[in-house]
């Protein structure tokens, strides 16, 4: 992968001839006098390459991987294990282009801190205004909703654990993560997660490799037959779980059912906020943004595959929309020990909250950016009471919607269509492309075309199949619903 791009010989020109200029650190001392409060409060360019790595992953890594199981029972063994690594491999360019843009922009003293500054510099004002920016404000709003759903299934698991027949249900538990979220939420900057953001990054590797670990346990060694297989030399429990791999359903449901896995795949994979990202890392940028995405992707490459395919592997085309919803019986009695189960699920209900708290960032900024005064302290009463008050609030309406609307795959599918594919696999090559002018006669044209053309076709699919998905699951749907 690319971590510097060679510009036309007319654009070297236009920057070696340019009268001497000041160091990054003083443009960006400059440009600060002129941000505005939500540039200034939230996107505080302090951190480190290994901050970004921390942020990155938090952003990308999360409960998202617990469906990709089931997208392999749309997309059977091969097609899963195709897309999956094709998605890693598109993403981690994707990524490292808009890295590569920014960075250009930013040696020549035009540092650019989101993903609407790019659309508005690059495509013209309009398309920041009525396209990227409320896409992406709808994308990253949606994702806060569902850090609060996740949080609250792995409350209620836990809490089935030791009362099966309790009557709390699972828009209770939803609140009382919200709860959580909200308090979350005041945390001042982006920079201020760092910390926060590490321990997201070992508690993600840590529940993968649990669920990992517990896929394996269930199909392999059947908690009733345990002492059996302890002598056992053929490592296959005679009480396994039955499994099958074909795509089921018809013709046409298999078709759709492709689309709909390949945009849950897109969707795990996908950001939204790599501009915001990368204006946490203190100047100069050059090279960071780069380091920060290998480290993330170590972390790709050693949660997303081991649980896909030891999910798959273990349950076939009966892995339910969530991984954790097989490791019950049909009697809603857990294959797993207890205190295994109950580890596990607290490692994701700890882990959803910093990611929930990344994805509140780009609303917060909107929020700064509209109600805060730059000219007054970050935490003088001017600006911290608007902060407090519009938070509190967007999270407790994430919240609501969480508790009515608990629908996590179909809902994912339907995000990762028409929003996370055009942010993360379309407009990467069309900033690239209109930045650089990389010749029409190069690889890196008509590769970066075809990714955007292509994607551009999923999107159409990829939305039709996920609405359609959710039309027919329709009958099952109802408000507050206690699954």
């Amino acid at each position: 992968m690319m971590g510097t791009v060679d510009t036309s010989d007319s654009e070297k020109g236009f920057v070696m001839n340019q009268p001497t200029t000041p160091s990054m650190e003083m443009l960006d001392a400059e440009a600060n006098k002129e941000l505005d409060a939500g540039a200034k409060f939230v996107l505080k360019s302090k951190g480190s390459w290994l901050h970004c790595g921390y942020h990155l992953t938090t952003s990308i890594v999360g409960p998202a991987i617990l469906t990709l199981p089931y997208s392999f029972t749309l997309l059977g063994w091969v097609g899963g294990v195709l897309w999956l690594t094709l998605a890693a491999l598109t993403t981690f360019y994707s990524y490292n282009l808009l890295s590569v843009v920014l960075e250009h922009h930013a040696q020549l003293g035009h540092r650019q801190l989101r993903f609407r500054d790019m659309a508005r510099d690059i495509l013209g004002p309009g398309w920041a205004k009525y396209y990227v920016g409320p896409l992406q404000f709808l994308l990253c709003f949606g994702t806060v909703i569902g850090g609060p759903l996740v949080g609250g299934k792995s409350l209620k698991f836990i809490y089935q654990l030791y009362n099966p027949d309790g009557p709390m249900k699972l828009y209770q538990f939803i609140i009382i993560c919200g709860v959580v979220t909200l308090i979350l939420a005041q945390l001042p900057s982006f920079h201020s997660l760092r910390y926060l953001n590490l321990l997201s990054l070992i508690l993600s590797v840590t529940y993968a490799a649990c669920v990992t670990v517990g896929s394996i346990y269930i199909e392999t060694c059947n908690p009733l037959d345990v002492l059996l297989l302890l002598v056992s030399t053929t490592g296959h429990s005679k009480h396994a779980i039955p499994r099958h791999y074909s795509v089921k359903g018809s013709n046409a449901d298999q078709l759709f059912g492709v689309f709909n896995g390949i945009s849950i795949i897109a969707t795990a994979y996908a950001c939204g906020i790599i501009p915001e990202i990368q204006a946490t890392v203190a100047p100069p940028v050059k090279g960071k943004m780069l380091k920060g995405l290998c480290v993330c992707y170590s972390v790709i490459g050693a949660t997303f595959f081991s649980v896909a395919i030891s999910g798959y592997w273990a349950f076939g085309n009966e892995a339910g929309q969530t991984i954790l919803g097989n490791f019950f019986d049909q009697e809603n009695n857990p294959l797993l020990p207890k205190w295994f189960f109950l580890m596990t699920n607290i490692l994701i209900l700890v882990q959803v909250m910093p990611m929930t708290a990344v994805y509140l960032q780009p609303t917060n900024e909107i929020f700064e950016a509209t109600f805060g005064d730059p000219k007054f302290g970050q935490f003088s009463v001017r600006n911290v009471v608007p902060r407090v008050v519009l938070r509190s609030v967007s999270v407790a309406a994430a919240t609501l919607l969480a508790a009515m609307l608990p629908f996590f795959a179909d809902i994912m599918a339907l995000f990762g269509a028409f929003g996370f594919i055009p942010l993360d696999f379309i407009l990467p090559m069309v900033f690239f492309n209109l930045t650089f002018k990389p010749s029409k006669k190069s690889i890196m044209f008509w590769g970066n075309t075809l990714i955007a053309v292509a994607s551009s076709i999923l999107v159409v699919i990829g939305g039709i199949a996920s609405i359609r998905a959710i039309v027919l699951d329709a009958n099952t749907y109802h408000l507050f619903a206690d699954r």
